[in-house]
């Protein structure tokens, strides 16, 4: 659920009158509710616990009625338990509307945005904050458009290294802790409000991204593409040599890919980072290096077996 006062901050609402429990109001819903067919009388079905959108056609339907007709038509509407109410276009608020909402004590609000405009943000903004979420210790970065997240153990230089990612032009999504929202089948992940575009380099202490290195190295959310895990090196483990197969890990019941990176002394981090995300988006769009290699290589066996016979 998400909070009204929260809501109409990030949507850029403004208030026109602000209920005693402005603070407490839960939006439950990522669907909204023209009444229509309220306003003229008719309440069965009458989805109320919805955030209720006053557009051209009420706004108009409401001046035609005249003051008597309005203050009897929104009398019933007023009565019933609205979260608020919401007019687009700057259109003005009733003298009626004024009066009904201060007697129930409901939440006006008003938006210069249309109405189709305000219903599509409002959906959007709605479906992300009541995704199923979690919250997951690690660096989310796009880089070459994918969204790629970098996992590892505690001291692996997950930072360091999303710090010389950035050097080389890609985005900080979030350093540290990435939330991690399942919308619509897709994992969109986004920074913590407090630590939004921060960073955390050891030996350094925080710094703020956007402003070293400007607005173009920061990014609000991006869906996850891809997993980078950095590991110490252990030399009895053995790691992916050739990419025929790609491991996966499962957040929020979705399968992401993941490359394992070994970490040690001399090896380019970043640089490897980069070649997995390019190599993964190869995969993507259908070419396989290492499927591309293995059949080069049984066409030259064929070949040769040819040859000698």
């Amino acid at each position: 659920m998400v909070k009204l006062d929260k809501f109409t901050k990030d949507l850029g609402l403004q208030i026109i009158y602000k209920s005693k429990s402005f603070e407490k109001i839960e939006c439950k819903s990522s669907e909204m509710n023209r009444p229509g067919l309220q306003l003229c009388g008719y309440y069965n079905q009458f989805a109320e616990d919805r955030l209720q959108i006053i557009g051209a056609a009420e706004w108009q339907y409401l001046k035609d009625i005249g003051p008597d007709g309005r203050e009897k038509s929104l009398e019933k509407f007023f009565s019933r338990s609205i979260p608020a109410v919401i007019f687009t276009k700057n259109a003005p608020v009733f003298y009626e509307v004024q009066k009904m909402a201060k007697e129930y004590d409901i939440t006006i609000l008003s938006t210069d945005r249309r109405t189709t405009r305000l219903i599509n943000d409002m959906v959007n903004y709605m479906d992300i904050m009541l995704a199923p979420k979690t919250r997951v210790h690690a660096v989310l970065m796009d880089i070459y458009g994918m969204g790629v997240l970098i996992t590892g153990d505690s001291g692996a230089g997950k930072s360091e290294t999303a710090l010389e990612l950035i050097e080389k032009g890609h985005k900080l999504i979030s350093d540290d802790s990435v939330i991690i929202r399942n919308v619509a089948g897709d994992l969109i992940g986004s920074s913590p409000e407090v630590t939004k575009h921060f960073m955390e380099i050891r030996g350094v202490g925080i710094i703020d991204v956007e402003r070293m290195y400007g607005i173009g190295s920061v990014v609000d959310k991006k869906r996850i593409h891809l997993i980078t895990h950095l590991e110490f090196w252990d030399e009895n483990k053995e790691y992916e040599r050739v990419g025929m197969d790609i491991s996966h890990v499962k957040i929020l019941d979705k399968e992401v890919a993941q490359y394992v990176i070994p970490i040690r002394p001399g090896r380019n981090t970043a640089l490897i980072i980069e070649v997995a995300t390019k190599n993964y988006k190869q995969k993507l769009y259908g070419y396989n290096s290492a499927l591309a290699l293995n059949e080069r290589i049984l066409s030259e066996i064929n070949r040769r077996k040819e040859e000698s016979q």
